[in-house]
This record gives structure tokens, C-alpha cells and sequence, in this order.
């Protein structure tokens, strides 16, 4: 009986050593069948080099260079008007009539007592010179001689204040069509025709703005004072015109303007810019982001913005090396702007980047190089 337990834990014994030989064979075919870790999807760009501006952005506001509020120089009914309200308008261009009638009547009247006081003042002088024939003979006294005198003073000083009379009703007369001081674009029409209106009243009949050209006035750190009077020295500087969102250009100027003093409370200094505004893009009164050219990085390396990660030791970038290796490299930043990342040292043009799926990255890691749709394509499965 001690003989056949013996025989059954033997027979126990080696059944369990040739599972674990097999398990063991089993697990080493596997190892040897597993496939190598796979390659990490990125997308890749190359170092471009090109001409980068440099330049100063702040906050500012179109501004016209020239508003006027137009009102009436005379009293009187308005009786019609040249323009509709929002419309274009030339320097000098008949805007409204007031009526002309009352003004010419006095304009005749001034030239009928001008006429008549000529007359008197003619037949006066005639007077006075035969009196000064008489005088020394003794048929005229030297009083009646003295009082043409002063009678020919008096005429006189009445033909000159008919003369100005003259004028007076003229220019009122010129003034009943009112005339567009300045070339630009009508506002709201605030009186309409047919009512009368006074020289005194305080409302204005439409205001003009001028649009073209137009400034931009915009502040930026006193601290960039120095920078944009020597480049302003050296060349006129651009001043870039964009939108709320800041990737629409509107126009381009020219610096024309640096005010005589910083603000002390903001620290910053006033600038403007002038534009032609030709396609009227800039309006009075608009919000817009200003932008400074100071100068111009020419050949500079650049590359998308994302394809620079900040890191413990500063900012690094990927390249892609020798058969499909990611190499991280530390490059130096000049700056970021317009969704690009100016590289100052650490890269050459032409070379390859990962501009995405780097956060997966390491250095010597094998990657696999999608187009960016195919790189999406996949980050979507994947999640």
C-alpha cells in the first residue's frame, strides 16, 4: 500500500512538471511572437525661413480728421435740400436752400439807396467845385463854401455806407444755399424742409465727417518710445489697421503722429496714423487693433506655434531624424505672432518638425508621419 502512494505522488509530481514546461514553452513562443511597440501618428512641417515684421500692437480708434456740423448764417424757411442722408458729398456742394427772397429784396433795396445817394453826392461835388470859383471872386461866401464841403463829406460817407450795405445783403444772400464746407459723408438729416430756422439756434441742419483720408489714434507702452522714434528716424514706420478678431487686415497707414508727452497715469504714449481709406473700411469711432512696424526679420526661421513645448529648461521642438525618429531639440524663441513661432537659434530652414502629436513624444521614439487629417482620423479612434 506504501508502494502505490508512492507511485501516485510520483505520477502527481510529474504531471505538474510538465505543465509548467509546457505554460513555459508556451509563454516564450509568445514573447518571441509579440510584435514591436508601434510607431506614434504625428504630423510634421518643415522650418521655413522668411521675412517676419517686428512690431508693437496696441488698442485704438478711428478718428476723423475733420467733422463739421453744418448750420444756417441767416433766418428763413428751408425750401430745399441737395443730398440724402448717409450720401457722399464734395467740398463746396449745395447741401440746402433757405429762401432767397427777403435777401434779394434787400440786396435791391441796398443798391437803390447806394444809386440815389451816388446821384446827390455827384450833383454835391459839381456844386462844390463852382463854388470854389466863386469864392474869390466874392459871389460866394467862404460858409457857403465850407457847408458844400461838409455836404459832400456827408454824401459821401452814405455811398460807402451803402457800398457795405451792398455787401452785407450779398454775402446773406450767398449764405441762403449753404455749401458743404469739407468733401466727406453726410450724417442724419436733423431739420427737414420746410421748417424755419435761426442762425442763433444750437441744433445743426446734418454733420459732415471726412473719410478719406482718416486717423487711427492709438497709445503703446512709453517704454517703446525710444525704439519707434529711432526707427521713425530712419524710415517712415507702417501702422496696421485689424479687426476685432485680429487676422482681418482693414488698411494700411503711415505714423504721423507722436504726441509731445507720456500720460503719466498709464504710462503710455500717443501716437495716430494716417490712412487713405480709400474703400472706406475704417469708420469713425471703430475699435480696432494697431499695430506698429518697427522693422522687418529677414530669412528668419519660423515654424507653426504649436510646435514649440516649454519644458523645464526652456522651450524645445521635435525633429524628425534618421528613419522616422523623434530627436527633441532646445531652441531659443524670438517670438510668437500670427500663429508663428520665430525661432532665434536651435533650427535650420528645412528641416522636419512635428507640429502635432508631440505630447506623446520622447526623444529616440519611432514615429509615423500622417497628413493632418489622417493624423485627426486616428486621435479620434484612439479616443
Amino acid at each position: 500500500m506504501r508502494t502505490g502512494r508512492i507511485a501516485a505522488i510520483a505520477v502527481v509530481s510529474g504531471g505538474v512538471v510538465l505543465a509548467g514546461w509546457l505554460f513555459s514553452r508556451h509563454d516564450t513562443a509568445h514573447s518571441a511572437a509579440a510584435p514591436p511597440d508601434p510607431a506614434i501618428p504625428v504630423t510634421a512641417g518643415t522650418a521655413q525661413a522668411q521675412d517676419v515684421p517686428v512690431y508693437i500692437q496696441g488698442i485704438g480708434t478711428i478718428q476723423a480728421i475733420s467733422t463739421v456740423n453744418v448750420k444756417t448764417r441767416v433766418d428763413g424757411q428751408i425750401m430745399q435740400t441737395f443730398f440724402t442722408q448717409g450720401q457722399e458729398v464734395q467740398q463746396n456742394a449745395p447741401l440746402f436752400l433757405i429762401d432767397p427772397r427777403p435777401f434779394q429784396a434787400t440786396l435791391d433795396q441796398a443798391k437803390a439807396n447806394a444809386a440815389k445817394d451816388t446821384a446827390q453826392l455827384q450833383g454835391a461835388q459839381r456844386d462844390l467845385a463852382r463854388y470854389g470859383k466863386l469864392v474869390g471872386t466874392g459871389f460866394q461866401t467862404r460858409q457857403s463854401f465850407e457847408d458844400q464841403q461838409a455836404t459832400v463829406g456827408q454824401l459821401q460817407g452814405a455811398v460807402q455806407a451803402d457800398n457795405a450795405a451792398i455787401e452785407t445783403a450779398q454775402l446773406n444772400l450767398g449764405f441762403t444755399m449753404i455749401r458743404s464746407p469739407i468733401g466727406g459723408r453726410t450724417g442724419a438729416l436733423l431739420v427737414d424742409p420746410g421748417n424755419f430756422v435761426q442762425a442763433s439756434a444750437a441744433t445743426p441742419l446734418v454733420s459732415i465727417t471726412q473719410m478719406k483720408p482718416i486717423f487711427l489714434a492709438f497709445t503703446l507702452p512709453a517704454t517703446k518710445l525710444d525704439a519707434i522714434r529711432q526707427n521713425q528716424a530712419a524710415h517712415p514706420l507702417e501702422v496696421d489697421a485689424y479687426a476685432a478678431d485680429g487676422t482681418t487686415l482693414l488698411g494700411k497707414g503711415t505714423l504721423s503722429f507722436i504726441d509731445n508727452h507720456v500720460d503719466t497715469t498709464t504710462g503710455t504714449i500717443a501716437l495716430k496714423g494716417t490712412f487713405t481709406n480709400t474703400d472706406e473700411r475704417l469708420w469713425p469711432g471703430e475699435f480696432v487693433n494697431a499695430r506698429l512696424i518697427l522693422a522687418t526679420r529677414h530669412n528668419a526661421i519660423t515654424v507653426p506655434a504649436q510646435t514649440v513645448m516649454a519644458g523645464s529648461n526652456g522651450d524645445y521642438v521635435y525633429v524628425i531624424g534618421p528613419n522616422d525618429t523623434a530627436q527633441r531639440r532646445d531652441v531659443q524663441l524670438a517670438s510668437r505672432q500670427d500663429g508663428l513661432a520665430v525661432i532665434a537659434k536651435g533650427l535650420t530652414a528645412g528641416e522636419e518638425v512635428v507640429i502635432g502629436g508631440q505630447y506623446r513624444l520622447a526623444n529616440n521614439v519611432k514615429v509615423k508621419i500622417e497628413t493632418a487629417g489622417t493624423a485627426a482620423a486616428t486621435a479620434q479612434q484612439a479616443g
